[in-house]
């Protein structure tokens, strides 16, 4: 199905008839979110997703999710997007006050869609910086370092930033701006364990390249052991990209590891919203 004009819907209604709540949002910037591609009406890892806003909400208001609802209002943005979308959940409280942060409010639910971005092959070329994102375990709206670390990598020629933990050899590989990273050394993937998001894309991956019996690991990785890898990914909601190059460390193509990815993101179903 091919996908109409954008969608924003809160709390179920339309975003633009309670411009006080968007107001709240973009000045108090207190909140959690799920990124998610939506196909034909359906979802991979659905379940990760809601596991992501449940504990958000846990960590941020001591609140549940009203999940039934939540789902809801994603079948009505995706079905007015055209069924393919790009779609966010963002869940926040117009009544939220930094002067009494511990006061139980009413949750607010933005479920946005937009035609989802095409997925790229283009090999990336990243610059690592000295950064680690704030409360990584939470997908938070507090993406201003994100953005402005990407920002300097492309004014500086790259395409992206990886964010490490330290200086010199020994800081450890952490994310992406917006994606995870993996390692291949030919025989298995290496996932770096680091302060970093993980992300739901990830974890499919995970899963998949379980179930075809690949190797995997999750352990530190340094900036002085990217030579001895012989390539690297870039992944997220829109898919898996290849790494070309990150700083100096230069990296071939590797075709039998990206047929292993596609092979593994394709393990997982698609679950009706």
């Amino acid at each position: 199905m091919s996908a109409a004009a954008p969608v924003a819907l809160l709390n179920g209604a339309p975003a633009d008839a309670e411009p006080g709540a968007l107001r709240a949002l973009a000045q108090t910037n207190y909140g959690h979110f799920t990124a998610l591609r939506v196909r034909d009406g359906a979802a991979q890892g659905l379940e990760l997703h809601f596991a992501r806003l449940r504990q958000g909400n846990a960590e941020l208001f001591d609140a549940a999710l009203d999940e039934a609802a939540a789902r809801g209002w994603m079948r009505q943005a995706a079905d007015a997007a055209g069924g393919d979308c790009a779609m966010r959940v963002t869940v926040f409280s117009r009544h939220f006050d930094y002067r009494q942060p511990l006061r139980e409010v009413a949750l607010d639910v933005l479920v946005s869609a937009a035609a989802p971005a095409a997925p790229s092959t283009r090999a990336l070329r990243v610059r690592t910086c000295r950064f680690l994102r704030p409360l990584p375990q939470i997908k938070h709206v507090g993406t201003f370092p994100l953005f402005h670390h990407r920002r300097q990598a492309l004014k500086a020629g790259y395409d992206d930033a990886l964010f490490v933990d330290g200086e010199g050899a020994d800081a450890r590989i952490a994310e992406g701006s917006v994606w995870n990273i993996g390692f291949w050394d030919g025989a298995g993937v290496v996932w770096p364990e680091a302060p970093a998001l993980r992300g739901t894309t990830e974890r499919l991956l995970q899963d998949g390249l379980k179930a075809q019996g690949l190797a995997q690991q999750v352990r530190p990785v340094t900036l002085a052991e990217l030579p001895r890898f012989r390539a690297a990914f870039a992944t997220n909601a829109n898919g898996v990209q290849p790494i070309a190059a990150i700083d100096s460390v230069e990296y071939a193509d590797a075709p039998e590891l990206m047929r292993l990815l596609a092979a593994a993101a394709a393990h997982a179903p698609w679950d009706p919203l």
